[in-house]
């Protein structure tokens, strides 16, 4: 499996359209297999947005099936309970749940990217190539025009990139919608260690949610979503004014949260619109056409509150190289190859397509169960929620991806 280059077009076997979480899985699954690809990232490094992010069971068994699990947990502490904590009622609220028999931590992006990037071989991710549009070429293969004038011609054309994704538009994807909601995330680095229990601590007040949890001995990672108003939205590229509004909501959390917001650089505190994808799009619209598909962001952008975002895009990643490897390495003609890959992609739409709505889905309820303000929700939520969001979150951490 390679490249070769025809007058000015090069051609590939596999392109893959992002070097984010999902992108660089699956080619990663890919390369265990045997199978080349290259990864096209449009900025000029890996792209580190967002700090961490909650890593539950589902997306151990991902990083099991690649082989990067076990030198990643390594890296990061074992969490061992969430606490909820709530100030929307008169009376405070706290409660705990034990993740005892659980593998929950909470994983650096860097690390995760790093590691996936690492195991690559030299040469798969081609940085500062940014894909302009996409065309259809002669036998089925798909042609990719670049910013840089550079024209890739590709048997395999995956999707990897993002909430605002080139391969999702082709496919007649719609744009994802703004939840109305936003959220600022941000790690604040306690050199020389910062002594806090590695539990994970949710806080819900007025009109918002955030909490805090650590990745290891010296970063914390920490969020904050809230609906803003107006003029707060202005706020998303100014990391001063977002830690003051974050300190300012904050005025009631507990000193350990308001000692992490105090430690975070302004370079390390982000602000993002959260987007989904509207779900019942994925039971009618297309996540693969012909020999084109898309995973991660591009396929199943959803609100983080139910921390399954990036865990799903681990799950992409290794379903789709699974399928994609089956329809590759396939004996046959090799004017069947098209016809086996369109059912590969077509089954790894199928396997992809449920999962990917019920957690759109359930993230969308419990993000509006979370931030509702009206007395009477306030009241069962601090009552039953944790019972609940801890029942769900585990369940919906249950699945299981499957080998390569």
């Amino acid at each position: 499996m390679s490249s070769h280059s025809v007058g000015m077009e090069i051609v590939e076997d596999v392109v893959i359209v992002g070097a984010g979480i999902a992108g660089l899985t699956t080619s990663l699954g890919l390369h265990r297999l045997g199978i080349r690809s290259l990864v096209l990232e449009s900025s000029e490094g890996l792209r580190i947005t967002g700090f961490a992010f909650t890593t539950w069971e589902n997306a151990w068994k991902a990083l099991d099936a690649i082989g990067i699990g076990d030198s990643l947990r390594r890296l990061h502490y074992l969490l061992s309970s969430i606490v909820v904590a709530s100030t929307v009622l008169e009376k405070p609220a706290v409660s705990e749940m034990s993740f005892k028999g659980h593998d929950i931590r909470c994983v650096q992006r860097r690390l995760l990217l790093e590691t996936l990037a690492k195991e690559l071989p030299n040469g798969t991710i081609r940085f500062s190539s940014k894909v302009v549009s996409i065309d259809e070429s002669e036998d089925h293969f798909k042609r990719l025009h670049l910013a840089d004038g550079a024209i890739l011609k590709t048997k395999v054309l995956i999707g990897c990139d993002g909430v605002n994704s080139v391969v999702a538009k082709w496919l007649g994807l719609q744009n994802p919608v703004f939840s109305g909601r936003s959220s600022i995330r941000g790690n604040a680095h306690f050199k020389g260690g910062h002594g806090f229990e590695p539990k994970l601590r949710q806080f819900a007040g007025k009109g918002f949610r955030s909490g805090f949890l650590p990745c290891d001995d010296e970063n914390v990672y920490w969020f904050l979503t809230w609906t803003p108003a107006t003029k707060e939205e202005e706020m998303e590229d100014n990391p001063l004014k977002l830690k003051q509004l974050v300190t300012s909501k904050l005025k009631d959390a507990s000193d350990e949260m308001k000692s992490v917001i105090e430690k975070t650089l302004l370079d390390d505190i982000t602000s993002s619109p959260l987007r989904y994808r509207k779900p019942w799009e994925l039971l009618w619209g297309n996540i693969s056409k012909g020999n084109v598909c898309v995973a991660g962001d591009a396929l199943h952008p959803m609100t983080p509150d139910i921390g399954q975002g990036g865990c799903s895009a681990l799950e992409d990643g290794v379903v789709l190289a699974r399928c994609l490897g089956e329809a590759l390495l396939k004996p046959g003609v090799e004017d069947e190859e098209y016809e086996r890959i369109e059912t590969g992609l077509k089954k790894y739409g199928q396997e992809r397509k449920w999962r990917s709505f019920d957690l759109i889905t359930t993230a969308f309820m419990v993000g509006f169960i979370q931030q509702h303000e009206g007395k009477v929700m306030s009241y069962l939520r601090d009552k039953f929620m944790l019972r609940f969001l801890s029942g769900l979150l585990s369940r919906k951490a249950g699945f299981d991806c499957g080998k390569l």
